[in-house]
């Protein structure tokens, strides 16, 4: 019987979040004041009393979605067999499985959130989520575009979210539903996470990472960029490097735990995205959250 905890990425916030944390729990309000202190402005009254605008800021939503899953965390008595989180979900993970400490997680997050939002602004671009169309079928037609168009997230059998250009996802978008997606969806993001166009911003955060001091974990992780268990500080700090332009692989990780022993799944954090995901991949699987 293995226990594997999941965390969620950017999406999963709401207004609201973490306040019952805060009033309820001595510690919980410890660490959120705490966060208001790195951080250097008061997040939990974003977080407990903003507007959905508010929480939309990728500064705002990154160090909030991570803060409500990690003091979550932290107030279980329960520790994990394994861990795993979906793109931001991953630092979450990190903190979770003692690989970072809460501060320095939250630094990092801090600092990606805002080498995200610069990259988005020099370089417009958006990201669109394909329905029902094979894996492959998705990365032919990306890899035939003559602009940046790349799977970005791999979420579950039927379900990919690519990443690029305006203009490229425009055009792929088009050639997706010739080729029979389903359905294809802009989405209403900031810009394209995940793809190549996120350069300058995965060269500003390896700089941060490169300073973090990491620990081995008390349980493996499962990392986006190949779906893999690590437990090898120095190789987990190169794959959260990687993170930001490669493809977040959740489908195989989700198999691989699975396959790996997995028997049921936490979801801690905002939202109920990933247990449905799990759900998709085998429907069977036992999946709970608390947020």
């Amino acid at each position: 019987m293995k226990r594997a905890f999941v965390f969620p990425g950017q999406g999963a916030q709401f207004v609201g979040m973490g306040k019952e944390l805060y009033n309820n729990s001595p510690k919980a309000k410890e660490l959120f004041e705490k966060a208001n202190e790195i951080l250097g402005f008061r997040i939990t009254d974003l977080m407990f009393d903003g507007t959905d605008e508010d929480l939309k800021q990728t500064k705002v939503t990154q160090p909030a979605i991570f803060l409500h899953s990690v003091i979550l965390a932290d107030s279980l008595k329960e520790t994990p067999d394994m861990v795993a989180g979906h793109s931001l979900g991953e630092f979450s993970a990190l903190v979770a499985a003692k690989a970072l400490s809460f501060e320095d997680g939250l630094r990092l997050v801090h600092a990606r959130a805002l080498a995200m939002q610069k990259a988005c602004e020099a370089n417009p671009s958006t990201m669109a989520a394909v329905l029902n169309l094979e894996d492959e079928k998705v990365e032919e037609i990306c890899r035939s575009v003559d602009e940046v168009v790349v799977p970005a997230n791999y979420n579950c059998p039927g379900q990919i979210v690519i990443s690029g250009s305006n203009k490229g996802i425009e055009i792929a978008c088009q050639k997706l539903t010739e080729a029979g997606a389903k359905r294809v969806l802009p989405l209403n993001v900031g810009g394209a996470f995940h793809s190549p166009l996120m350069e300058p911003a995965r060269q500003e955060l390896a700089a941060a990472i490169n300073q973090t001091r990491f620990s081995v974990p008390i349980c493996p992780i499962y990392q986006n960029v190949d779906a893999k268990p690590y437990t090898d500080p120095e190789k987990i700090q190169q794959n959260l490097i990687a993170q930001l332009t490669a493809s977040v692989r959740w489908t195989q990780i989700m198999k691989n735990m699975i396959a790996d022993g997995a028997t049921s799944f936490l979801e801690i954090g905002p939202g109920k995205v990933l247990q449905g995901l799990i759900k998709k991949v085998d429907r069977e699987m036992e999946t709970d959250g608390i947020q």
